[in-house]
């Protein structure tokens, strides 16, 4: 199904995907068992203009729309969720704030090697006490005498904050006047130390470290946009966010029915394959009809996006309908590959445990309710 996607939208889709089946799958496995970061795939993206892509052509990116974004990281996901949130992270949130709100200076010094993918960039927003409550950031940014800042706190679960390729991580800070700014800071200042990569559930080859920021001193050139305009940059950030874990969702939801299917049609019981059981034949229609409701959400929410309507409560709705069915959709396949299914040499079994994660990254579950309640009238 199109979509109604146009020729170069079609082409895209079919250029990622064989990059996805040809690069990705076949190390897929061993990346997630080793928990290795895939430093040659980020350079082949890079190479095909896929770490830049909504960033403007002036600035060395891809100049593409939010719609042929999103397909890009469908197809990803459909293979393999930490190459797509790599990319994703990197693109949604290390570039794009820099690309909005950053100014001629801020966008010359840094976007041109993140749009190349020569190197990567983070959002440092969650904290060790501060996750879907984004306001209650307790890191602080001091005023220094003669003009900069000076920077203390923690982050927590930031995605490519640690890579030998990061450059920089925007990160936000209380100013003095209490109200939340943004900073960009260069991954190699003093006082800004990541962790070691967490150990995850899922997303195994993706980097996502702690990070703490101890006496960071920046320039006043650091500073992201207005003093002051911090939250007002991380919704807009967050917008194009959850639509690009949306994106993700379909994605592996896409990537499990297909498993589901190609196992049904090879596993044989009691003389038959088992793809003719009316039972494993309505699980598999359902699989096919959510995915294709969920993905009509999605580029519903992508378009209104790129047509410059309001697109929070879309993309709230798109990110909750697609986190929910990855989940779904994972766990029928796997009970569908029955033993098989539970082995981790399994492709379903990685799947499955890159799911969760896809209703909490972004905005859970009840934050995109509470977005989208909002945005219906459902409030006092």
């Amino acid at each position: 199904m199109n979509e109604g996607l146009t020729g170069e939208q079609v082409a895209l889709r079919a250029t990622v995907r064989e990059v996805a089946e040809g690069e990705i799958a076949p190390v897929a496995e061993e990346l997630d068992r080793e928990g290795r970061f895939p430093y040659e795939i980020v350079v082949t993206l890079g190479e095909l203009g896929l770490m830049g892509m909504t960033v403007p052509e002036e600035l060395g990116g891809a100049g593409l729309d939010t719609l042929s974004y999103a397909i890009a990281v469908e197809e990803l996901a459909r293979v393999d969720s930490s190459v797509a949130v790599t990319v994703a992270a990197h693109t949604g949130l290390g570039t794009m704030p820099i690309v909005l709100f950053g100014d001629d200076e801020q966008r010359r010094r840094w976007v041109p090697d993140l749009a190349a993918g020569r190197a990567l960039g983070a959002f440092g927003l969650t904290e060790p006490e501060a996750g879907s409550d984004a306001g209650a950031c307790r890191t602080r940014a001091a005023e220094r005498p003669g003009g900069g800042w000076t920077i203390d706190g923690a982050k927590m679960f930031i995605t490519n904050s640690g890579t030998r390729i990061t450059s920089c991580c925007t990160v936000t800070a209380r100013t003095g006047d209490g109200a939340v700014s943004a900073f960009i800071v260069p991954a190699d200042a003093p006082g800004y130390r990541p962790g070691p990569p967490l150990r995850k559930v899922g997303w195994r080859a993706s980097d996502t470290r702690p990070v703490h920021l101890e006496g960071v001193e920046l320039g006043p050139e650091a500073l992201l946009g207005p003093r002051g305009a911090g939250m007002r940059q991380v919704l807009a950030a967050l917008e194009g966010g959850r639509i690009a874990i949306a994106a993700m969702g379909v994605g592996l939801a896409q990537g499990a029915f297909e498993l589901a299917l190609a196992h049904a049609r090879e596993r044989r019981q009691f003389g038959r394959a088992i793809v003719g059981f009316q039972a494993i034949q309505f699980q598999l229609a359902e699989m096919a009809a959510e995915i294709a409701a969920a993905r009509s959400l999605l580029y519903t929410a992508a378009r209104a996006k790129d047509s410059g309507a309001p697109a929070a409560k879309l993309a709230a709705m798109a990110k909750l309908t697609a986190g929910r069915l990855a989940q779904t959709v994972a766990e029928r396949s796997l009970h569908i590959h029955g033993g098989y299914g539970w082995m981790e040499e399994s492709p379903i079994a990685r799947l499955y445990r890159d799911a969760k994660i896809l209703e909490i990254g972004e905005g859970t579950s009840e934050v995109q309710k509470m977005v989208i309640a909002r945005a219906i009238g459902a409030h006092e």
